[in-house]
């Protein structure tokens, strides 16, 4: 049978509609992201979102094909220091990254939700679980960073509990009176109940060198981020206190970028950002004893807090968590109901808080 040239054109044209129509079908769309923290690659977090978060990304994404993320990665001051990544996402300097987000108070104070009810809960599991859910239940917190630029995906905690290291033995609250002790943000109020003791500003990669020069005689921070910054070489000493797990890391992207991005990338990025909260708050919680063990194998000494000095420090402190919250309330936030939320949480998770810091707010 022969074909009539009109009939062979049409064919033609619908093989070559055919062809590109698969085409199109099966093309994959490359998307350009720049992940970013300040902090070195050895910090744990920051390996884990190389080793767990962008893997889990990639590997969701190939379930459809339809996407893949060409990723670049810059830690430990490539592109911003520590403090740098807020105003670096905000900027476009980066896509998405992990804000260290007691350094930003100011911009971001309902992140400080767990910072300010100490010697309620030591498990980061239970900490970063209901923070995020008070995230996610009110809008404070993705409002507190859209006005940075930022969209929210989800709360880490990477620190099983801050403990009290120094370079002299500390046996009890009397030992830690009139000492400088290093900290970061809300933290350093911790202190505000032990005479003379005075809260010194600064961030982990600098603990060291504040140790070591004498700006310090002793810090607070946690048994993993000790072992990885070799802490027990300049303060021999902890002082296992259990002053409680502290989010402190939170996964955002850049509002632009994120207008941008299809609706798929966003589901998934999203997904695993709660994933990775809850790997990470795990990674912590798994290596606490051994990052112990390390500690007084590199030479530290620990010493336990009796429960009464425990009590007694936190009965000494001023009650920073109702403060917090009336500061969110005369912004015309909804702090105190975040509080009473959040502490009602983590006692349904099974903490037993030495001080019910919402509680003193009605009394």
């Amino acid at each position: 049978m022969k074909l009539t040239r009109r009939l062979a054109l049409a064919t033609g044209l619908a093989l070559g509609l055919g062809g590109a129509l698969g085409s199109a079908a099966t093309a994959q769309e490359t998307i350009n992201l720049t992940a970013i923290d300040g902090y070195p690659a050895r910090a744990m977090w920051v390996q884990e979102f190389s080793n767990f978060f962008i893997p889990r990304v990639n590997e969701e994404l190939a379930k459809t094909g339809a996407y893949q993320i060409n990723w670049m990665e810059a830690y430990g001051g490539q592109i911003v220091k520590p403090r740098g990544v807020l105003e670096g996402i905000k900027l476009g300097l980066g896509d998405i990254g992990i804000v260290t987000t007691i350094f930003h108070n100011s911009a971001l104070p309902s992140q400080g939700i767990s910072a300010v009810t100490p010697f309620v809960a030591a498990d980061a599991r239970v900490v970063a679980q209901a923070v995020d859910e008070i995230a996610r239940e009110f809008p404070q917190m993705s409002a507190e960073l859209a006005a940075e630029n930022q969209v929210y995906l989800a709360t880490g905690v990477v620190l099983d509990t801050y403990q009290m290291f120094s370079k002299t033995p500390i046996n009890s609250l009397a030992d830690i009176e009139g000492l400088k002790v290093a900290g970061a943000g809300y933290n350093l109020r911790y202190l505000e109940g032990i005479p003379g003791a005075a809260g010194v500003r600064g961030g982990l990669p600098n603990f060291y060198n504040m140790l070591q020069t004498g700006v310090v005689d002793a810090a607070m921070l946690w048994p993993e981020a000790a072992k990885t910054f070799k802490i027990a070489e300049v303060a021999p000493y902890m002082l296992r206190a259990d002053l409680g797990a502290v989010n402190s890391k939170t996964v955002t992207v850049n509002a632009d970028v994120w207008e941008g991005l299809p609706q798929d990338v966003k589901d998934v990025l999203q997904a695993v950002a709660i994933e990775y909260r809850d790997h990470v708050a795990g990674v912590a919680m798994d290596r606490a004893t051994a990052s112990r063990e390390a500690y007084v194998a590199g030479g530290g000494t620990i010493v336990e807090l009796s429960p009464e000095a425990r009590q007694a420090w936190a009965d000494a402190m001023p009650n920073i968590a109702v403060e917090w919250a009336k500061e969110i309330d005369v912004a015309g936030g909804p702090g105190s109901a975040m509080l009473a939320a959040y502490m009602d949480k983590l006692k349904a998770a099974g903490m037993t808080p030495l001080r019910d810091w919402s509680a003193e707010a009605t009394n």
